[in-house]
C-alpha cells in the first residue's frame, strides 16, 4: 500500500508543479492513463486533500485547453503532409 502512495503523491505533485497532462505524467512515470486518471481523481481525495484541489484545477485546465491542442496536432499533421507531396 505504501508504494501506490507513493505513486499517487508523486504523479500529484508532478502535474500540479508542471501542469502536465494525463497523457504527459503516464508516459514520464511509465504507467497507464488510466492509472494516473484514477490516482487523481479517486486516490488522491483520501491522501491529501489540498493537492487533490490543486490537481483538480491543472486537470481542469488541460480538459479547457485539449481542443486547441487537438487541433494544433492536427494542423502540424497536414502540414507535414503537405511538405512531402511537395517535395516528391
Amino acid at each position: 500500500m505504501d508504494a501506490i502512495r507513493e505513486r499517487v503523491l508523486t504523479l500529484g505533485e508532478y502535474i500540479r508543479d508542471t501542469h502536465a497532462t494525463v497523457r504527459e505524467a503516464a508516459g514520464r512515470f511509465g504507467v497507464s492513463k488510466s492509472t494516473v486518471h484514477k490516482d487523481m481523481t479517486q486516490k488522491l481525495t483520501q491522501i491529501d486533500p489540498a493537492m487533490y484541489a490543486a490537481v483538480r484545477a491543472v486537470l481542469e485546465e488541460n480538459k479547457a485547453e485539449r481542443h486547441l491542442r487537438g487541433g494544433e496536432a492536427t494542423k502540424q499533421k497536414y502540414l507535414l503532409i503537405h511538405q512531402a507531396a511537395q517535395e516528391e
